[in-house]
C-alpha cells in the first residue's frame, strides 16, 4: 500500500511507521476491532459522516463490507450530507491483480483536507483478502479525518509483526526475489455449454488463454481464444436447420512508455471471423498515443489522443460485393477519449475516426458519450448514447444472407448508420443514514 497527500506540489508522502505496518482499531468510546460490529447507536456530532462513491454490482456488495467492518462512521446516502466524500477507483495491475485509488474529499468544515491512499491486491487473492486490503486503506483514510474533527476516544494503534522494510510482504518487486517468472501471469480457462429443447439444440465450447507482463517501462499482453457453436433449430414446416460457426483469435498488445505523457505500442491480430466473411484475418498496426494528464491519474480523469496506421489482410470465405477473395489494405484511425470521475458525477465520451488510405470514402466515424450528473439532493440525471456512420465493410459477402442466418444473427448485415440512446433518471430520499446492515434474505433492489 502507498499513500500520496493532494496538494499543490502532490509530492509523495508515507504513512507514518511504528516498527512496522500499523492495524487501526476504531470505536466511539475506547478502541474496538476493525472487524466488529457493535451495537448500532443513534448518529450524533461525535461521529463522522461518510458518503461511499462508486459504481456497480460489486460496489454494491463491498459498500456493504465496509459498513458492516467500519462502523464507527455514519454512512449517509447523500454527498451533500456527508463530512468526507471517498471516491473508490479501480486498475488492473500486471499481476492480474487490481490497485484501488480512495480519493477523500474534506467538505464543510473539513473542506481543503483532501487526501489520496491506494491498496493492492494480487491476481492470486480471494475476494476476502481484497476486500480487507480495501476496508483497512479505507479505516486509515477516515481515522485521520476523525483525528481532524476533534473526536476523541477515536482512534487506538496496534502495532502488529514488523515487516520487512515497513511494506505489505506480498507485494514484491523483482528487486526482491528471484523471480522464476520473470514477472509473467498467465491465465487459462474453458468452458462448455448444453441448452437442450423440443424444438431448439445448441452446444457451445471455448477457451481461453492470456499472458502478460507489466513493468513500469514495458507492457506486453498476449490473448489466445476459440468459440465453437453448433445450433440446430426445428422450422415450422419440420425440417432442421443447423448452423455451425468456429472463430478463434489471436492477439497481442506492446506497449513502450516513452515519457509521463507519451506512449508507443504495436498492437496485432491473426482471426477467423465467419460472421464476418472472413477465413483469415491479419492485422498490424503501430499506435501513438498522448495523455494530457499524467496516466498516474487515469483513475479519476483522462484525456487521450490515440494514432494508429498499418496494413489488414483478408482472406474471405466466400467473394465479396467488390469481387474480393482476399485483399491487404492500409487502414488509419483516430481516437480522442475523454472520461472522468468528479464528487458532482461522472462520464466520457470518445470518438473513433477510421479509413482506408486508398480511398477515404470507405471510413468509420463513431461517437459515444454517456454521464451520470447529480442534480440535486438524491436526484441524478443518466444519459447516454452512440451514433456512426459505417461505409467500409468491405468484407460483405456478395451471396447476401439466407432467412434463417438473418434471424440467427449467423452473418452481418449491410448497414451505413448505427445509432442508440438512453435517458433516465433517479431519486432517492428518505433516511439519510445507512449503517444498518441486514443479510437475510438478499434485498431485490438493484437486481
Amino acid at each position: 500500500m502507498r499513500a500520496r497527500r493532494a496538494g499543490a506540489l502532490g509530492r509523495p508522502r508515507r504513512l507514518p511507521g511504528l516498527g512496522g505496518l500499523l492495524f487501526l482499531t476504531a470505536a466511539l468510546i475506547g478502541p474496538a476491532p476493525l472487524s466488529g460490529q457493535g451495537p448500532t447507536e443513534a448518529p450524533g456530532a461525535s461521529r463522522l459522516s461518510v458518503f461511499l462513491d462508486c459504481e456497480g454490482r460489486e460496489c454494491m456488495a463491498a459498500s456493504t463490507f465496509f459498513r458492516t467492518e467500519i462502523d464507527w462512521v455514519d454512512w449517509v446516502r447523500d454527498r451533500e450530507d456527508a463530512d468526507v466524500h471517498v471516491i473508490l477507483t479501480n486498475q488492473t495491475t500486471g499481476s492480474g491483480g487490481n490497485e484501488y485509488q480512495l480519493d477523500f474529499i474534506g467538505r464543510e468544515a473539513l473542506e481543503g483536507s483532501d487526501d489520496q491512499l491506494f491498496s493492492r491486491s494480487l491476481g492470486t487473492d480471494v475476494e476476502q483478502e481484497e476486500l480487507d486490503g480495501v476496508t483497512t486503506t479505507l479505516a486509515i483514510g477516515l481515522a485521520r479525518y476523525g483525528a481532524l474533527s476533534g473526536l476523541r476516544g477515536f482512534v487506538a494503534v496496534e502495532p502488529l509483526a514488523p515487516r520487512r522494510a515497513g511494506r505489505d510482504a506480498r507485494v514484491l518487486g523483482p528487486q526482491d526475489v528471484d523471480d522464476p517468472w520473470n514477472l509473467w501471469v498467465f491465465e487459462v480457462s474453458a468452458s462448455g455449454t448444453l441448452d437442450w429443447t423440443k424444438t431448439r439444440d445448441s452446444e457451445r465450447i471455448a477457451g481461453d488463454f492470456m499472458a502478460s507482463r507489466t513493468t513500469p517501462t514495458w507492457k506486453l499482453e498476449l490473448h489466445l481464444g476459440a468459440n465453437r457453436n453448433v445450433v440446430e433449430t426445428l422450422l415450422s414446416d419440420s425440417s432442421v436447420f443447423e448452423s455451425t460457426l468456429t472463430d478463434w483469435a489471436a492477439e497481442g498488445q506492446l506497449v513502450y512508455s516513452l515519457a509521463e505523457h507519451w506512449s508507443v505500442g504495436l498492437i496485432s491480430s491473426l482471426a477467423r471471423l465467419p460472421r464476418d466473411n472472413q477465413r483469415l484475418r491479419v492485422e498490424v498496426t503501430p499506435a501513438l498515443e498522448y495523455s494530457v494528464f499524467p496516466y498516474v491519474e487515469a483513475t479519476r480523469r483522462t484525456l487521450t489522443t490515440r494514432y494508429a496506421i498499418g496494413p489488414t489482410h483478408s482472406d474471405y470465405l466466400s467473394k465479396t460485393i467488390f469481387e474480393k477473395t482476399q485483399e491487404t489494405r492500409y487502414q488509419e484511425s483516430l481516437q480522442v477519449r475523454y472520461a472522468h470521475r468528479q464528487p458532482w458525477g461522472d462520464g466520457s465520451l470518445s470518438i473513433t475516426a477510421s479509413h482506408f488510405l486508398d480511398d477515404v470514402e470507405q471510413h468509420n466515424i463513431a461517437l459515444r458519450g454517456s454521464v451520470s450528473f447529480r442534480i440535486a439532493r438524491g436526484l441524478s440525471l443518466n444519459v447516454g448514447g452512440n451514433i456512426s456512420r459505417v461505409t467500409d465493410q468491405i468484407y460483405l459477402s456478395a451471396e447476401g444472407e439466407t432467412d434463417e442466418e438473418i434471424l440467427l444473427n449467423l452473418r452481418t448485415r449491410a448497414s451505413d448508420k448505427n445509432w442508440g440512446f438512453n435517458v433516465g433518471f433517479s431519486y432517492r430520499f428518505g433516511s439519510i443514514y445507512n449503517n444498518v446492515v441486514n443479510n437475510r434474505f438478499p434485498t431485490i433492489m438493484g437486481g
